[in-house]
């Protein structure tokens, strides 16, 4: 696997190292050892699989706190999707900054998200499938998120939102608004 560090420091994109012949290629996509050389937390506790009917489908902007934290290992295995990740660590230099990644079947990339980033994608293609490798069980009573068009943090999607969940689409904003009485 090729390591790829992004500015957003723990968090990388992963992408293979292909042992080609005239068969096709054969490559690692997870490897416990490298994972801990790369300082990452290799834990697996789970494996999730979202597939997304439609091209503009929105899923996000997700997170959970102490104590399930959860890092992730995201794939794209059909289509296509634009993958965001949301630095919420509050003592991080880089904290409420953001990076948007291109997984596809194609470049069949990864991105690793480490503990306490919010995490979010959008799909270009229609039947796009998303496979995340996740360190901790899902705990709704410590699941936390964003909402994906919060002008603080100003993503650029890169398309119209086709679909999303209520839930999705009605977090709180990072700055609420303040009602003036008159």
């Amino acid at each position: 696997m090729k390591f790829i560090e992004t500015k957003l420091k723990g968090a990388f994109i992963i992408d293979l190292d292909k042992r080609v012949d005239h068969r096709g290629f054969f490559a690692r996509t997870f490897c416990m050892k490298e994972f801990i050389d790369h300082g990452l937390k290799p834990t697996v506790a789970q494996c999730n699989l979202s597939f997304n009917h439609k091209k503009g489908t929105l899923r996000g902007m997700h997170y959970q706190t102490p104590p399930a934290t959860e890092t992730k290992l995201v794939r794209c295995t059909q289509g296509a999707i634009y993958d965001v990740i949301i630095d919420m660590r509050p003592d991080s230099p880089t904290y409420l900054s953001h990076i948007g990644v291109e997984l596809s079947a194609e470049n069949r990339r990864a991105l690793y998200v480490p503990d306490l980033f919010a995490h979010g994608y959008q799909t270009l293609t229609p039947n796009a499938e998303v496979v995340y490798q996740v360190s901790e069980f899902y705990t709704p009573g410590y699941e936390k998120g964003l909402r994906y068009n919060d002008p603080a943090l100003a993503i650029e999607w890169r398309l119209p939102v086709s679909e999303i969940s209520p839930k999705d689409a009605t977090w709180s904003l990072l700055l609420e608004p303040v009602s003036v009485g008159v």
